[in-house]
């Protein structure tokens, strides 16, 4: 299993980023994925997940209405748009694999594989 998050970077605040994440190793379309993040000097944070065939997703309160998960099982990829991003968003962001096709609410934690990760910065 291989996930490689691009897309990271450093933006205004109320800008956008698109973060990508390539996967390679399993079958993409069969498996919920996520978007997790680490801010500095804090714990893993749960972003957004989607389900396998991309027609549910939910998000974590902090970035509901401005981000948007989506994902391309033509192309094995995963996406993150995030628009009107703030200080607090500043983060590296990882790509997360559960080992099902749905993830029922409340277990958004049980990812069993993530990424090396993209940074992104949003000064203050």
């Amino acid at each position: 299993v291989r996930l490689v998050e691009s897309g990271g970077g450093l933006v205004q605040p109320g800008g956008s980023l698109r973060l990508s994440c390539a996967a390679s190793g399993f079958t993409f379309r069969n498996h919920a994925m996520s978007w997790i993040r680490r801010a500095p000097g804090k714990g893993l944070e749960w972003v957004s997940l989607i389900n396998n065939v991309g027609n549910s997703t939910r998000y974590a309160d902090s970035v509901k209405g401005r981000f948007t998960s989506s994902r391309d099982n033509t192309k094995n990829t995963l996406y993150l748009q995030m628009n009107s991003l703030k200080p607090e968003d500043t983060a590296w962001y990882y790509c997360a694999k559960y080992m099902t096709a749905t993830v029922a609410g409340g277990q958004e934690s049980r990812y069993d594989t993530w990424g090396q990760g993209t940074q992104v910065t949003v000064p203050s």
